[in-house]
């Protein structure tokens, strides 16, 4: 798991709170808004157990939305592991790092956005592509859902480790 930040063509800020699956790369989740506390971080993270069920870890930074009571406290209820890289080392979190490179360069860099709903758009289509389309080198030149494909039965699965 890792935020984002950038602006709008009018200036405002807004950031993602971005979700990858380590085992297949896949992407979860990316929530595009101009605050996301770590309430809504925790609301972010009940719809994706919603759909993929819950996971056994969570790797993420020390940003305060993850160190946050409510957050931990979520997490501990639901017997979430917590893996805190160290501070100053987003090398410890190279899977979502990597994540973040292609999606500045393909999507956040690549338009001027006039609005949140824009952002949110265009990140849907893109993240089709990059899930279910894009071959990925690390994963033998297939795209992640080819890779490890979720189930398709109505059943929750269960993933190993967010970054």
């Amino acid at each position: 798991m890792d935020f984002m930040a950038d602006a709008l063509y009018g200036g405002r800020a807004f950031r993602t709170f971005n979700v990858i699956d380590e085992g297949n790369r896949e992407v979860l989740g990316i929530e595009v808004a101009t605050s996301i506390p770590s309430l809504r971080v925790i609301r972010v993270m009940e719809q994706l157990i919603e759909i993929y069920g819950g996971p056994k870890a969570l790797r993420m930074d020390n940003g305060s939305e993850l160190t946050a009571n409510a957050f931990v406290e979520w997490c501990e209820q639901r017997r979430i592991e917590l893996k805190f890289i160290e501070p100053g080392k987003p090398d410890q979190n190279a899977y979502i790092e990597r994540f973040n490179r292609s999606y500045r360069t393909e999507v956040l860099d690549a338009y001027v956005f006039e609005s949140i709903e824009e952002v949110r758009q265009i990140t849907e289509i893109w993240l089709h592509e990059y899930n279910e389309e894009r071959p990925h080198d690390s994963l033998g030149r297939v795209p992640p859902l080819t890779f490890m494909p979720r189930p398709t039965l109505p059943e929750k699965s269960s993933y190993e480790l967010c970054a």
